[in-house]
């Protein structure tokens, strides 16, 4: 546990750099501007689609009168504003797993890991494969729990659980593909990987609070890249001890 607030106290301090800040807005605007722009246009057939959906279930005759058919409306809306959230962050998080984890791990490693050898294990195919995977498991999830989202509970848990999931996945083989060999990466992710999911549920609920929501994916990725680090770091340690 106290990597993991090593690593969210480093990457809040890393963030107040002028070259982290430079970065921080944009993956976030640029998301929030497209969506909601979609949103304007999609968002009347999309309620009506789900309603329609909702009314299809055993409920149906619940939500036809009263209350109830409030409740649905409440309901639909509630769940279209939370997968909008979902979109703009899958969006933020992409951007930044593509276009900003080399400008945030070469600035991890010389305020932290100065000393650390550079091995370079990973390369951009194996990492944009890795990013399509990862939206491709989180986007089937999404559709797959449609009827737990409109009708369960589990719909305040679902975001930080599929949140948990994309972000540990997308931001550990960009955290560690300059450092780590391929066996180093491997290793690392293997015995850290309770971390990374507790990491990837804390930075996922931060997409929920104001304000700072518009950073949260350059703050993740510093994060991940510092708890990343950290443990390549102890393993080549614990190697050098072992020879």
């Amino acid at each position: 546990m106290m990597s993991i607030i090593s690593a969210l106290l480093a990457a809040f301090n890393l963030l107040l750099y002028p070259r982290m800040l430079m970065l921080a807005l944009w993956p976030m605007a640029a998301s929030v501007v497209a969506w909601l722009g979609a949103a304007i246009f999609f968002w009347g057939s999309l309620s009506a689609w789900l309603s329609g959906l909702l009314q299809s279930t055993f409920l149906q005759r619940w939500i036809e009168h009263g209350i109830g058919a409030t409740f649905a409306h409440y309901v639909v809306g509630v769940f279209l504003f939370v997968l909008l959230l979902a979109v703009i962050y899958l969006t933020a998080v992409v951007i930044t797993a593509i276009f900003a984890m080399p400008a945030i791990v070469d600035h991890v490693a010389d305020v932290y890991f100065p000393a650390l050898e550079a091995r370079r294990g990973g390369t951009m195919r194996e990492s944009l494969l890795n990013t399509a995977v990862a939206v491709a498991i989180y986007c089937a999830a999404w559709v797959l729990s449609l009827p737990f989202w409109l009708t369960t509970p589990l719909a305040l848990v679902l975001p930080v659980m599929l949140a948990a999931y994309l972000n540990q996945r997308l931001f550990r083989y960009d955290a560690l593909a300059e450092h780590a060999t391929r066996e180093e990466l491997a290793e690392v992710v293997q015995r850290a990987r309770k971390r990374l999911y507790v990491l990837g549920a804390i930075t996922g609920l931060l997409q929920f609070v104001p304000l700072l929501n518009l950073v949260v994916p350059i703050y993740a990725g510093l994060a991940f890249t510092h708890l990343c680090l950290g443990e390549l770091t102890h393993l080549r340690e614990e190697r050098e001890v072992q020879q």
